[in-house]
């Protein structure tokens, strides 16, 4: 048993004092990754801030028709929300697609964005892992590395997020908010906050050192769009994802007036297909036209040894989606 300090905070103030106080501390949420990641030797951090218990657990209407989750609104509260359902149903069904019930009533919005890779070496302190330990080398890129990424991937990791609910907050243009302090409050899109492993695959998003995530901006639905997210996983529950998609379609008499597709299991952070989409926003949603614009965004992909087949899994996922919330599917009536 490795020591270590307990802080309660009552305010968002005195979390980030004690923060400042215990080096190598981390904030605790729900606690379901971080507390395995301590029970496996990965985090040894010197203090538990808790944060739990602050004023962060609100799904609140924003005045422009959005809406603001807290930090601490839990996983289950925000798929059942009734405003959620019907205005980002792609969010609810990512939030579904995760974990187990048992761990959606426990986990946070917050601890959701800043879970860490499942990657067995990242969880093997034995093992080598720029991720865990800097300049110790990456054990998957020649060892198993079926599910790891295709996509922007460096050669110091080749990890993926797996986070369902954020390829949906990509898709949907959300924003995070942050606190830092009583003058260092900001916010970041949700497809900038989880960073791309570069040379520095440690750092898993642009979250500096003691802020603290107060919640999650919504924008307002678009009239009309509609919305999906589907994964593809080794089991039918309990189970990361091998590729999956989060789309947001807005037609305007048969073409596309907007469309937001970002993937899940391909990169160490929601891949926001921007390529796809910009070659689909004017067209008309054709199965064909679709492949094709998916395969321009694909075409970035570089497989290792064992995890190509993500390409075309990813690839399908994507075109069925779009095809779902077109009506554009083969054989169907709606089909151009």
């Amino acid at each position: 048993m490795k020591p270590f300090a307990y802080v309660r905070a009552t305010s968002l103030r005195e979390a980030a004092d004690a923060y400042a106080a215990h080096p190598g501390s981390r904030y605790l949420g729900g606690g379901t990754n971080l507390v395995d990641l301590m029970k496996l030797g990965v985090e040894t951090p010197t203090a538990l801030i808790d944060i739990s218990r602050l004023p962060l657990e609100e799904i609140t209407e924003l005045p422009d028709g959005g809406l603001r989750v807290g930090a601490t609104v839990r996983n289950s509260d925000l798929a059942a929300d009734p405003r959620v359902r019907t205005r980002y149903p792609l969010l609810g069904q990512a939030l579904l697609a995760g974990a187990s019930g048992q761990l959606r009533n426990v986990a946070t919005t917050g601890g959701n964005l800043l879970q860490r890779t499942r990657c067995a070496y990242f969880q093997d302190p034995s093992k080598p892992c720029n991720k865990r330990e800097p300049d110790s080398g990456c054990g998957a890129r020649d060892g198993i590395h079926r599910d790891h990424a295709v996509l922007g991937h460096s050669e110091h990791c080749i990890a993926t997020h797996p986070s369902d609910m954020a390829v949906a907050l990509a898709a949907l243009d959300a924003e995070v908010e942050l606190y830092g302090g009583p003058d260092t409050t900001r916010t970041v899109a949700a497809t900038e906050f989880h960073r791309l492993p570069g040379d520095h695959p440690e750092q898993d998003t642009v979250i500096s050192p003691g802020e603290i995530i107060t919640g999650v901006l919504l924008p307002a639905a678009a009239p009309g769009a509609v919305s999906l997210y589907r994964k593809a996983r080794e089991r039918a529950s309990y189970a990361f994802a091998l590729a999956s998609v989060a789309v947001v379609l807005d037609l305007d008499d048969g073409r596309v007036r907007r469309i937001a597709l970002a993937f899940g299991g391909l990169a160490h952070r929601p891949w926001r297909a921007t390529t796809a989409e910009a070659r689909l926003t004017g067209a008309e949603p054709h199965p064909d036209t679709v492949r094709a614009a998916v395969d321009a965004e694909l075409a970035r992909a570089e497989p290792l040894r064992d995890n190509a087949y993500k390409i075309p899994l990813a690839r399908n996922l994507a075109c069925d989606a779009v095809a779902t919330l077109a009506g554009t599917h083969p054989g169907s009536p709606a089909t151009p």
